[in-house]
């Protein structure tokens, strides 16, 4: 009885959490950097870098640049993204470990149902 409740704490804390993320983005943030040749020298420069955030929807990559301004923002939105995942894997594998809690009081105080299988 006492994890049944301390599995429904956390998972209060983390809806709380999660409530409180104003703005988020998925997706990658990648560094690119562009050859560019000069009249007169023999080997190319490296220019950059350019930031590019991409990410798949609907089966295709999808980029776009990011400029120097929006960079700080783009990173904690990012940074959110990834916080917000990890916070829905822990509330999957509480709410999952609570299922089968509930399942072995069941068999502890009565009989459970059985259910036939097609």
């Amino acid at each position: 009885m006492k994890r049944i409740e301390e599995i429904s704490a956390r998972r209060k804390e983390i809806l709380k959490e999660m409530g409180r993320i104003k703005s988020l983005k998925r997706g990658t943030l990648t560094e690119q950097y562009l050859k560019v040749r000069h009249l007169g020298k023999k080997e190319p420069v490296l220019r950059g870098p350019y930031y590019v955030l991409s990410r798949h929807e609907e089966g295709r990559t999808v980029s776009r640049r990011v400029s120097l301004k929006e960079l700080a923002e783009v990173r904690a939105e990012l940074s959110a993204g990834k916080r917000f995942r990890e916070l829905c894997r822990e509330y999957e594998e509480l709410t999952e470990e609570l299922g089968l809690l509930f399942g072995v009081e069941a068999e502890d105080g009565e009989e459970k149902k059985r259910r036939r299988r097609f």
